[in-house]
């Protein structure tokens, strides 16, 4: 049985995280020369006493959405605070669903480390209880973001994630060392019939991880579509995402330098490719979307040691 979740009363707190917008061929190259920006991010402190664990939240190319604001309630819940980072509003972005390259892939990764920078000196945050969750684009950030030469190369705050939970990532492109990983666990959720972000890739990278020795799994779900989660606002529906751009049959490697390969073509990958693709489905599953949730909250109570 799904344990109900109590009412939770939280303190709201807002932070500028001084970032940087960088392309990704300067994200992979190491190239610091990028225009500096600033983000925010909302933390809710949970109630209790004491430095407590964390969920980072990155969302995905739609902006911050309502199913962040659901699991945000459920991790409040059950004594785990949030902080939610909007990686668009500070760069005068509302959403790149239509327009991926109005920002690189890689951008979210840089406002997710900074972050930690900020968490790393809060008071009431455990610097070993920090956990990572995005969505979509998020998603991506939040898988990718494990990578141990990302970490050496970007990440000053001092702290790793305990564990990394990407929902419906893009697993479609190839970076140099992928399979390198910190040594924190790995848990996807995707959806079966997802044709935004299609579930097969992240399986084949699955594979790749399993057979270096890496701590990943993941949970597939039947009947739900990209975006299923926002079942847990009890939407039960699926709808094209109008001239939403998908890379679904793209297969992209990190180059030399840095520079995206389209696989196929053996040239600098753009969204102008033959294999962009437009208007995939997006929707909720109520169930699945439940099922989604205990499955996280069971692995946090577990991670985290929470009663």
């Amino acid at each position: 049985m799904p344990r109900p979740l109590k009412p939770s009363m939280t303190k709201v707190e807002m932070y500028p995280i001084a970032s940087v917008t960088l392309s990704d061929r300067q994200f992979l190259s190491g190239d610091e020369g990028g225009t500096p920006v600033t983000v925010v991010g909302e933390l809710r402190v949970a109630q209790g006493s004491g430095r407590l664990p964390v969920v980072v939240l990155m969302h995905g190319s739609g902006g911050v959405g309502g199913n962040i604001a659901a699991w945000s309630r459920t991790f409040n819940a059950i004594g785990i605070s949030t902080f939610v980072i909007d990686g668009f509003s500070g760069r005068g972005i509302t959403a790149t669903s239509t327009n991926q390259a109005q920002l690189g892939r890689l951008n979210l990764i840089m406002d997710i480390y900074h972050g930690l920078e900020v968490l790393a000196k809060h008071p009431r945050v455990d610097p070993e209880r920090i956990v990572l969750m995005g969505f979509s684009r998020g998603g991506q950030a939040a898988l990718y973001a494990s990578l141990e030469r990302f970490h050496k190369r970007w990440n000053r705050s001092g702290l790793q994630f305990a564990a990394y939970l990407p929902f419906y990532p893009d697993c479609s492109t190839t970076y140099r060392g992928d399979t390198e990983l910190v040594a924190r666990p790995i848990r996807i959720f995707h959806g079966g019939p997802d044709d935004y972000n299609p579930v097969r890739t992240c399986k084949a990278f699955v594979e790749r991880l399993k057979a270096a020795g890496r701590d990943v799994e993941l949970t597939e779900y039947p009947d739900s579509p990209h975006g299923f989660d926002i079942g847990l606002l009890g939407a039960n529906m699926l709808a094209i995402s109008p001239k939403a751009q998908t890379v679904r049959n793209c297969r992209i490697t990190e180059g030399e330098g840095g520079l995206l390969m389209n696989a196929e073509t053996q040239q600098p990958f753009t969204y102008q490719d033959a294999c962009v693709e437009f208007d995939p489905h997006v929707g909720g599953n109520p169930a699945t979307a439940e099922a989604a949730r205990q499955a996280v909250t069971d692995f946090l109570r577990t991670l985290f040691k929470l009663s």
